[in-house]
């Protein structure tokens, strides 16, 4: 035999093939002779099936994008920012008190109280404005007991002390909160910036030189 039959998997395919294309009188000549088949008759039968393969059309692949909805997410409705109390009062009544002070800010509320605790309370807090301002500049000392101690700056300062605060007194508790408030700048002061100021029953001489921004009451503030 000139040509050889290529494994078992290859008969196999080829009977298969001739069963189904001829039916089983039509491979029955092939059946009876065992398991000799004819190379002739392979290639005919696998001839045949190929060609009704080539006759299929082949598939077709249309590539588009995958376009996917995404649900519109609904809008949230932010929460409205508590508004800011309407005045310096009703601010500093929501503030609790503070049971204890550090050194600096023991200084300051003290330069509140002893300074100003006649004044209304946005008088108060432009007097401790102005310290505040005093320790950020390079001008004067950079700490708020610097400031309040400096010589020849506040009237209520006796060397390097200044007098006793009744502390169980409502002015002490308001000073208190008014310091934390300077410091932090929690409210706007409306002489925001002063660097100076003084009683407006006085004209010292250096006023002349300065900027007025504003009087509250009786003091009158400057830069």
């Amino acid at each position: 035999m000139g040509r050889k039959v290529k494994g078992a998997s290859a008969l196999s395919l080829a009977v298969m093939a001739g069963i189904a294309l001829f039916g089983f009188e039509g491979t029955s000549a092939y059946a009876e002779m065992g398991d000799y088949v004819p190379v002739e008759a392979i290639e005919s039968v696998a001839e045949s099936v190929t060609t009704q393969q080539d006759d299929q059309p082949a598939p077709s692949f249309v590539s588009q994008p995958v376009v996917q909805t995404i649900p519109e997410t609904p809008e949230v409705e932010t929460q409205a920012a508590v508004p800011m109390a309407a005045n310096l009062g009703d601010y500093l009544a929501g503030l609790p008190t503070p049971e204890g002070l550090d050194k600096q800010l023991n200084c300051l509320a003290g330069a509140i109280y002893h300074e100003s605790k006649g004044e209304p309370l946005s008088g108060q807090l432009a007097v401790a404005r102005v310290i505040v301002a005093r320790a950020e500049s390079p001008k004067f000392p950079s700490s708020y007991c610097g400031v309040v101690y400096q010589r020849h700056q506040f009237s209520f300062v006796r060397g390097k002390s200044m007098p006793a605060i009744n502390r169980s007194s409502r002015a002490w508790q308001r000073a208190k909160k008014l310091a934390l408030i300077a410091d932090e700048n929690g409210w706007e002061s409306e002489a925001e910036g002063a660097l100076y100021f003084h009683a407006n029953y006085v004209r010292p001489r250096w006023s002349r030189k300065m900027t007025r921004l504003a009087q509250i009451d009786n003091h009158i503030f400057y830069r």
